[in-house]
């Protein structure tokens, strides 16, 4: 990968009936993304319930990703608030030649851009081969990138620090140098993202919208008219109403049964929940081929 752009998938991870990872189900259902539209995918993310697996799992998972076809589109969330264990999954992926990561600052604690730089610092003092894409994303860690902090980080170290998914939208349409891939958080943003020069879109429900996703982008570079972008949003929306894990789990097992699956605190939505999902994506005529 060079400067990365696109449609990336903040991909969902697959789980046996005892709640162990299925790691060739997993490559398996990222390399579906891969074939329908997505540029690439995102392993261990939020979304990939990474906070919630086992180290021995992640690294399971990581040392099956060679396996695949498209080896070289896969990014590695690290989803730990330890660095200890950030840096340790970044050694192993990089000994695989899987050199990209998606990291966001630990949550729980308080702290400033100031102690941000310090991580980030530590985390590339110990794995300098890595190319990191900055997770800002308020709402899970509780802490909101500055402008300032993303271009002190970008200044110390160029060659590391290649992009920033914006789930707190501070910053995709803010940051006007040309040297870093801008991912905006959410298909209600790809397009507005695109207009003031953002790379793309990194998303949890892309996991579901893969192929209508990749036209808006194909049409908007292309030039032409667009005619899927309203549905997209729309179909956002209605997951956005729910749990997106919850929610994407559900949709995904009236395909195969094993995406019933999720760990705990995480669980499928209600009846009543999973009625309205279908009857609104219905209305929408939208349909996922799986």
């Amino acid at each position: 990968m060079n400067k990365i752009q696109g449609i990336y998938a903040a991909s969902i991870t697959v789980f046996n009936q005892d709640l162990s990872l299925n790691a060739k189900k997993t490559i398996s259902h990222a390399d579906f993304l891969i074939d329908n539209g997505c540029h690439g995918v995102v392993l261990l993310g939020s979304t990939g319930q990474s906070q919630l697996i086992s180290i021995s799992e992640k690294i399971k998972l990581i040392s099956s990703i060679p396996q695949s076809k498209n080896f070289d589109k896969f990014i590695i969330g690290t989803g730990s608030n330890s660095l200890g264990d950030t840096i340790n999954l970044m050694k192993i992926s990089i000994s695989l030649n899987l050199n990209h990561f998606l990291i966001m600052p630990p949550a729980y604690y308080n702290y400033t851009d100031k102690n941000v730089i310090k991580y980030f610092s530590k985390i590339i003092e110990s794995v300098s081969d890595c190319k990191i894409i900055l997770y800002n994303f308020e709402k899970l860690s509780g802490y909101k990138f500055s402008l300032n902090c993303v271009e002190e980080l970008k200044n110390r170290f160029p060659d590391q620090i290649i992009g920033i998914k914006d789930s707190t939208y501070n910053i995709y349409d803010k940051y006007k140098k040309n040297d870093l891939s801008i991912f905006v958080g959410s298909e209600e943003k790809l397009l507005s993202g695109l207009k003031v020069g953002c790379s793309g879109a990194i998303t949890a429900t892309c996991n579901v919208t893969s192929k209508i996703a990749r036209k808006v982008f194909d049409d908007y570079h292309l030039n032409i008219t667009q005619t899927l972008n309203e549905k997209l949003c729309k179909v956002r929306k209605v997951f956005n109403q729910f749990n997106l894990i919850s929610g994407l789990h559900s949709f995904m097992s009236q395909k195969d049964p094993i995406f019933k699956n999720v760990l705990p605190i995480i669980d499928l939505l209600s009846e009543s929940e999973e009625k309205k999902l279908f009857e609104e994506l219905k209305k929408l005529e939208f349909n996922m081929s799986y």
